[in-house]
């Protein structure tokens, strides 16, 4: 036979667990946000960027740039996760006809334009890459009379 349950044996871990759900579901992610938004606030935000008034993106992921103007993210099958923003500095430059021909910009324009905005995985060393809109919020800025529709 069995011995009889007593009726309050699950109270205290409900409430360990009501406790931790609030504690830690919903205090903890409200304090360190609240602390992200006043000590970091273009970055808890997603670090995004704006063309006049206009929000354009942000500089962590795949802006989705398809318009032969700009320099585009790579394809998502050569992409890990395929929302990377940024691009290896060669294809950065394979893009580079491409946008001459689609603006009339010079290659030679476009190439210095790459080239300040190359950064690098490990400070000054490692691979070479640029950041997508990074690059093609720059072109905007330079050309207003090509990106005029844009800005």
């Amino acid at each position: 036979m069995e011995p009889p349950k007593k009726r309050g044996a699950y109270r205290p871990v409900i409430a360990i667990a009501v406790i931790s759900l609030v504690l830690c579901g919903v205090l903890f992610p409200l304090v360190v946000t609240g602390i992200a938004q006043v000590a970091f606030p273009g970055q808890a935000n997603g670090s995004l960027v704006q063309v006049g008034n206009r929000t354009v993106g942000s500089y962590y992921i795949d802006n989705g740039f398809t318009l032969p103007v700009f320099f585009h993210a790579r394809s998502p099958s050569s992409s890990a996760s395929g929302v990377d923003p940024d691009i290896p500095l060669q294809d950065a430059i394979s893009q580079i006809p491409g946008v001459h021909n689609s603006t009339g910009i010079s290659s030679d324009a476009l190439t210095d334009l790459v080239m300040a905005h190359v950064e690098y995985t490990l400070f000054v060393t490692g691979d070479p890459y640029v950041n997508v809109l990074a690059l093609n919020v720059a072109l905007i800025a330079d050309y207003p009379n090509v990106y005029s529709a844009y800005g």
